[in-house]
């Protein structure tokens, strides 16, 4: 489960004054980012912060209106580049499972490889039996979505993204749509990932998982960078007014 390739000393991700407008409303204000391979950057903010935004615009689900996108050695915010080939690269997963519930659980772990990749289906279905079994999942690898639970169904749409060995993972408020009970075995296969030597940008309101599993906590508000740093400096000694009235909300006691 550990992400490939590139160069140790070229970023795996650089955001480079990145803009992004819906109409008058400008969602991403001169967002600047860079992620070291193995790195796992934490985004954190209030709703509408552009984290979300931030996210799509890396997986060029949104284009920019300024600023550029480098993953690895290659600008994927130039036009002319081929969007799904950028995309084969990167995995995501969103806080919506979005499993194909016609198709069973290991075949939607092997649609990447079998159609972007085209690899042969006995090999996507050894590796993809063998990712189910190193989750906990193998046993369910012939049902259907409907047949799990929640927490079981965002472990398979991680499990998808990670089973072409992407260069970046990227997550998307993973756990805001389980119940509470589920989110920790969503979190603990996170955990896993990080130890397994992930390449990782994760949008999450867990921040005690954060604090943990974050090698830097990114904290946004309207659509810019207030404050970014290692979770002890974010969490305990914040240097913003912004970051510390933030979290303070989150824990008034």
């Amino acid at each position: 489960m550990t992400v490939s390739s590139g160069s140790a000393s070229v970023p795996v991700l650089r955001v480079e004054g990145v803009v992004k407008r819906f109409g008058d409303h400008t969602v991403l204000d001169g967002i600047d980012l860079s992620v070291d391979r193995h790195e796992v950057v934490v985004l954190i903010g209030a709703s509408g912060s552009g984290k979300s935004t931030l996210l799509k615009t890396i997986n060029l689900l949104e284009e920019v209106d300024d600023g550029r996108i480098m993953l690895g050695e290659e600008d994927i915010t130039d036009p002319r580049v081929d969007a799904d080939k950028i995309r084969a690269r990167i995995g995501v997963v969103f806080q919506h499972f979005n499993l194909f519930p016609h198709m069973r659980v290991l075949d939607n772990v092997t649609l990447a490889a079998r159609q972007v990749f085209r690899t042969p289906r006995a090999d996507t279905e050894r590796t993809g039996l063998a990712l189910l079994e190193r989750i906990g999942l193998g046993e369910k690898a012939r049902e259907y979505p409907d047949r799990l639970s929640g927490g079981q169904q965002q472990r398979v749409a991680i499990a998808r993204a990670i089973a072409t060995d992407p260069e970046l993972l990227l997550l998307d408020e993973i756990t805001s749509a389980l119940d509470p009970q589920l989110v920790g075995e969503v979190l603990d296969l996170v955990g896993e990932l990080k130890a397994a030597g992930s390449t990782i940008v994760m949008a999450t309101h867990e921040m005690s998982f954060a604090r943990r599993v974050a090698d830097r906590v990114v904290y946004l508000k309207d659509g810019r960078i207030i404050e970014s740093g290692t979770p002890e400096q974010i969490f305990d000694s914040p240097v913003r007014e912004e970051t510390r009235e933030f979290l303070s909300r989150l824990s008034p006691n």
